[in-house]
């Protein structure tokens, strides 16, 4: 599968040319363009991305196969699936998001930026870095 976009890649292109022609004095606002198309394309391509896999799973539970919906009236996704929704959701939303925080508080914002992107998947993914060795000490504390 190719991953290059012909169109994002003459869109790159044309802002680099632009870029030249204008001067740095309008970086950031072409760079900012720049990102808004790149965001909007990434947003293009995981929305076709989820709906394909929301079709397959309908025809999944049409067939019978897979978990009927909870009773809270949310769907029951496949073991993984809500993780992989909220990473696909981090990623699309860190491009914006980054370049927000680097332009108006430069490094220091950037990386503020960033540790709340990995503390809301870590809380949200249930990461616990000390969750070893808490089972470790239970294990070897557990009366037989």
């Amino acid at each position: 599968m190719d991953t290059r976009d012909p169109e994002l890649t003459r869109e790159l292109d044309a802002t680099l040319q632009t870029r030249r022609e204008l001067g740095k004095e309008y970086e950031d606002e072409l760079i900012a363009s720049f990102l808004e198309k790149l965001d909007h394309r990434l947003e293009t391509v995981v929305d076709k991305r989820m709906r394909r896999r929301m079709a397959e799973q309908q025809m999944v539970v049409a067939r019978g196969g897979a978990r009927a919906q909870t009773g809270g009236g949310s769907p029951s996704y496949p073991e993984g699936m809500g993780a992989r929704l909220l990473a696909v959701a981090s990623l699309v939303l860190a491009v914006p998001l980054s370049a927000i925080a680097a332009v108006n508080t430069g490094l220091a914002g950037l990386l503020v930026c960033w540790a709340g992107i990995v503390g809301v998947n870590a809380v949200q993914g249930n990461w616990n870095p000390f969750r070893r060795a808490k089972e470790e000490r239970r294990q070897e504390s557990d009366w037989d």
